[in-house]
């Protein structure tokens, strides 16, 4: 089987996608598109021209099939601006079409008045109503297209990645994912497993949208749909090849502490029915336009019960996590004179290694070479402070009060508990830039999920094994 890169892949689903999308929206549109600056922005004419169409679609003239076309217009245009365009597009769309203010003091006014009951129920509906500003009636008509539903969250994509150079633009993401909410509730969305006989399209994507463990090739992804493997992603019925969220699930023999050796693809096959533990190494959310929309909480629970049923055998549930804020945390640790980062007998042990004295300040200028993971003598004598450092960090929270790590705030407020630290538990470039190495598995026991959950989210509480909360020394 020929290798496939990964890093080209995105690029070709995307200009694939688009042409796609411009070519099923140029037939409902009748073939027609309005002309753009060559460059694709939006000349002061252009601007006006927008709002002639964006008027014309709030005006709703003619029936479903002119509606349509006068999205689909509105989308090509879109489609067809660079980003200085779909900058202007989006801030005219945020600017100019919000509630009406003259109709929403009446609106006010008028709950305000009520005397009954019932009178108050239809004045609140006119307030709903009032509230609700024109450009979401404009937005959700993009939903009677192909794919739709696919291109607003893209929109939204474009208005996160534009609101830094353009604020007025948080008003539009406001409208957005108060949209996306309702219509990306769990209940609406389907849990489907992803096998190598999925379609090549879905298999492309699984390729590109992996943010944890880059898949490398082909041969890779066929290693990770094995039979002693699984994939499973959230899909919403409007989306039904774009996953909006996907686990990697590896099926072992005990709780696993390194990434390369769960992915390696020469080791044999086991069969699932032997394997007495499940580890989720790998979760990645996939659309960045539904950002602050969270899936991950239920996606595990719902995993975990299928693999359940279906492999009464697995009797632990794991992840294999990165850490990775670590490094980050450590080298503002040690910017900022935290002490007892480094004990006089760790500091006294290094120095030897390294034949010159070493001081804590040192120590983020040692990890950002490499090579010291080559150093056998140095690497032994980093071991018990990287591991107890990263222990003290899973286990302190932030100035809000939570754990620092966003990988364990994920799971500790799904229920999991802190299990073990993993030395040198991932040796690639990224997770050495990260952690260090070090890897976490979060513990998913079924008897203790839900009072893990009820006691993170009410005060706090950081569930954690007594191996780590010794490493820690807190």
């Amino acid at each position: 089987m020929v290798a496939l890169p990964s890093i080209p892949v995105s690029r070709t689903l995307l200009e694939r996608g688009l042409r796609g999308l411009v070519e099923a929206w140029r037939g409902i549109a009748g073939g027609d598109r309005v002309p753009v600056s060559r460059d694709g922005t939006l000349e002061p004419r252009d601007v006006e021209r927008l709002r002639s169409l964006l008027n014309e679609c709030l005006e709703a003239r003619g029936g479903e099939v002119s509606a349509r076309a006068r999205a689909a217009t509105l989308g090509q245009l879109y489609l067809d601006l660079s980003d200085e365009g779909k900058r202007t597009f989006l801030q005219v769309l945020a600017t100019g079409f919000a509630a009406d203010a003259a109709a929403l003091d009446k609106a006010i006014a008028e709950v305000q008045a009520a005397t009954d009951p019932a009178a108050r129920h239809m004045a609140e509906r006119r307030l709903r109503q009032a509230l609700t500003p024109p450009r979401q009636r404009l937005l959700t008509q993009f939903t009677s297209l192909p794919q739709g539903v696919k291109f607003l969250v893209d929109m939204r994509a474009d208005a996160l990645r534009f609101r830094k150079e353009a604020p007025e633009l948080a008003i539009l993401d406001a409208d957005l994912e108060d949209i996306f909410v309702a219509w990306f509730d769990v209940g609406f969305l389907e849990l489907k497993r992803i096998t190598w006989n999925s379609p090549a399209a879905l298999l492309e994507k699984l390729i590109a949208y992996e943010a944890v463990h880059a898949i490398e090739s082909w041969d890779d992804l066929r290693n990770r749909l094995d039979a002693d493997r699984r994939c499973y992603a959230f899909f919403h019925p409007r989306m039904p090849l774009e996953p909006l969220i996907f686990v990697e699930v590896a099926l072992v023999k005990g709780i696993a502490g390194n990434v390369q050796a769960l992915l390696d693809q020469s080791v044999p096959v086991l069969d699932a029915k032997e394997a007495d533990t499940a580890i989720f190494y790998s979760i990645s959310n996939t659309q960045v336009g539904l950002r602050g929309i969270s899936f991950g909480n239920f996606l595990i629970k719902r995993v975990v019960d299928d693999l359940s049923r279906d492999l009464p055998n697995l009797k632990t549930f794991s992840t294999l996590s990165p850490i990775p804020g670590f490094r980050k945390w450590l080298d503002e640790a040690v910017a900022k004179g935290t002490p007892d980062l480094v004990t006089a007998e760790a500091r006294e042990a290094l120095g030897q290694v390294l034949g010159k004295r070493f001081s804590k300040g040192q120590l983020p200028a040692l990890l950002k070479d490499y090579a010291w993971v080559e150093n056998r003598a140095l690497a032994d004598t980093l071991r018990p402070v990287l591991m107890r450092l990263g222990a003290r960090y899973l286990l302190t929270v932030d100035e809000n009060g939570r754990p620092r790590d966003p990988v364990a705030r994920f799971h500790l407020s799904n229920g999991a508990s802190v299990h073990r630290l993993n030395w040198l538990g991932d040796r690639s470039r990224n997770g050495l830039k990260q952690a260090a190495g070090l890897m976490v598995n979060y513990l998913y026991r079924l008897d203790d999920i839900d009072q893990n959950h009820e006691r993170f989210v009410r005060d706090g509480t950081i569930a954690a094994s007594a191996e780590v909360r010794r490493l820690a020394d807190l």
